[in-house]
């Protein structure tokens, strides 16, 4: 397994996009990584756009970053609420400043610009956000995944298997 030992965070808060949260997830667990759902609060049950849950493990307060090893923001309208708490810009600025993976998909890159980390990054999102995300001073392209350092992005459901191929190649090299 190629990622044994490798701890991940995933956010999550309610109308995560379902496919976005939880193929990473599944994906990454097959490799042998633990991943803990983080959320407002520990031991909510968030409901996702398509109606399937996800039962948070911490909250986002109770993170300490230097104990994980990359995160991963899913997209959906959860990006919008996930980006209002400190803590959350916060671990996403620790793993950008320690050049921990950061996998973004669809409507995360809200977090990423909340966080202000965006500036002169190679990126893809949603077409959607696309204005957001240059106006954050961020390089778009509309590609199904955008590797640029330790930042991975990707634009929505059908590239899923491209995202998770090169995000799981970046954690492995870190």
């Amino acid at each position: 397994m190629r990622l044994q030992g490798k701890k991940i965070i995933a956010l999550v808060h309610h109308e995560f996009e379902d496919l976005e949260l939880w193929y990473p997830i599944l994906r990454l667990q097959e490799e042998g990584a633990i991943v803990h759902l983080v959320g407002e609060e520990a031991k909510i049950k968030y409901i996702g756009k398509y109606g399937v849950p996800a039962l948070s493990d911490l909250a986002y307060r109770d993170i300490n970053p230097e104990e994980y090893d990359a995160i991963l923001v899913p997209g959906g309208w959860a990006p919008d609420k996930i980006r209002r708490f400190p803590e959350v810009i916060s671990l996403i600025q620790h793993m950008d400043a320690n050049k921990k993976p950061i996998g973004q998909i669809c409507h995360a890159g809200w977090v990423l610009i909340s966080a202000r980390i965006l500036q002169g990054k190679k990126v893809t999102s949603t077409p959607g956000i696309k204005d957001d995300m240059e106006n954050a001073g961020a390089i778009w392209y509309d590609e199904p995944v955008v590797i640029d350092g330790h930042l991975v992005s990707s634009r929505r459901p059908p590239d899923l298997p491209d995202y998770l191929r090169e995000f799981i190649n970046v954690l492995e090299q870190k």
